[in-house]
């Protein structure tokens, strides 16, 4: 969420920026909820002040033993006008406070203009992909080393998938590989969190109330649940109204969770494989820095994703998402693009983005050194260290042999028992 003094104290720039990410703001309809607020405080305040006098006034008239009946009187109804004022400023603040929940995240200076992915900046590209000698497949027609779309739908139904026998290992290598490479090289504590969170955990990481439709809800009783779309909820609600001493800073969590998604808006696209699921695994890195260390930060927690994909020899590029193609909560997005030869294209592996205060001023998530006042917002940042069944596609595609069999990336032998390739067959 950003901050309310921004609105009043320098609408034009906020407008703007906002209208770098394509979100157009409802002008008359805040000036006139903020007339009305600053009107309706006035009037509060008035009132309250009015009161305090009389009440000094009726204080020293029993001091002396006189009548005050009079002035309780009006104290009684000046309050009752001061009651119904507060009702109707809190009708307003509400109607304010709805509006600024629903407006993203404003774009780090550093952050490319842009209307669409199209307007995203390659940052560098790292790898080449290899040269085939034979048809190179999607992921998606291997089905012969495991994979299995029929005994998923008949489960579960579209955008599901079962994994067998090798593959089933080799994705839970994948995850166990990413959780030792951060927890040990790159100093995230590893982290086990719920896959069921409140509506207050959702709002801080601002997947509500704008995204409600790409949730799953559940209930138990009369308390309503919901499956985490990923572990950066859970991860960064940890702070959720907590100071932490500056001096802890910065807190690193990782975890490895499954993933749960309805895809509301991406109807007909990805329908084929494991790209686009509804339920999905995936590695999450999570910071909780200091303000003056978050671009930084942001620098180091993509080239700790990064480092994933290069131990597994996977070329990649990374891309600077442009205003109109970042996420709501982000001010600034570097996504992490991995080749896939089946397909013969970049396709999104990560995004990894720093969030500044925008999570926790929702969260109410502060810090505090010796020589503040007042504690102050965290800034918080996400990526995925990756995604786990993308990166199991990556390799399917990448890593194809002429036999039909899947070469199986050196540094994850060793979780696969030191086994070379998938056979073919499973």
């Amino acid at each position: 969420m950003i901050d309310a003094k921004s609105l009043r104290q320098d609408l034009e720039t906020v407008i703007n920026a906002l209208q770098t990410r394509g979100y157009t703001f409802p002008r008359e309809h805040y000036q006139t909820l903020e007339n009305e607020r600053k009107t309706l405080q006035v009037d509060s305040e008035q009132l309250a002040a009015k009161r305090k006098t009389l009440s000094q006034e009726i204080g020293q008239k029993k001091a002396k033993g006189e009548n005050s009946d009079d002035l309780m009187q009006q104290v009684s109804v000046l309050s009752d006008s001061q009651s119904q004022i507060d009702t109707k400023l809190q009708t307003i603040q509400i109607q304010l406070d709805d509006l600024l929940t629903s407006l993203p995240n404003l774009p780090a200076p550093t952050t490319p203009i842009g209307k669409d992915e199209s307007d995203n900046i390659e940052i560098r590209r790292v790898g080449t992909p290899r040269n085939y000698d034979f048809p190179v497949k999607e992921h998606a027609d291997l089905e012969q080393i495991g994979l299995d779309f029929t005994t998923a739908s008949k489960l579960s139904g579209a955008r599901f998938v079962v994994l067998h026998h090798h593959l089933a290992r080799l994705h839970r290598a994948l995850a166990q590989f990413m959780l030792d490479t951060h927890s040990q090289k790159h100093g995230y504590q590893e982290t086990y969190v719920p896959y069921l969170v409140n509506a207050n955990s959702l709002f801080g990481t601002g997947q509500l109330p704008k995204f409600g439709e790409d949730l799953f809800k559940t209930q138990l009783g009369e308390r309503d649940f919901y499956l985490i779309p990923t572990a950066e909820v859970s991860l960064t609600n940890i702070v959720a109204n907590s100071i932490i001493d500056a001096e802890q800073l910065p807190l690193k969590f990782v975890a490895h969770t499954p993933c749960f998604r309805a895809e509301a808006g991406a109807h007909g696209r990805d329908v084929r494989g494991m790209i686009r699921q509804h339920q999905f695994d995936k590695v999450e890195l999570v910071q909780i820095v200091h303000p003056e260390q978050s671009d930084q930060a942001l620098e180091e927690l993509t080239a700790h994703a990064e480092a994933i994909l290069q131990a597994l020899e996977l070329p990649y590029r990374v891309m600077a998402l442009c205003t109109g193609d970042m996420g709501f909560s982000a001010q600034k997005t570097y996504d992490l693009e991995v080749w896939l030869a089946g397909q013969q294209k970049y396709r999104e592996i990560s995004s990894c983005s720093n969030c500044g205060d925008f999570q926790a001023r929702r969260m109410q998530a502060r810090y505090r050194d010796k020589t503040m006042k007042k504690p102050q917002l965290l800034h918080t940042l996400n990526g995925s260290g990756l995604a786990v069944g993308r990166t199991l596609v990556a390799i399917l595609e990448n890593y194809q042999q002429a036999d039909g069999s899947i070469a199986i990336p050196r540094v994850l032998q060793p979780y696969m028992g030191n086994l070379s390739h998938i056979p073919a067959t499973h």
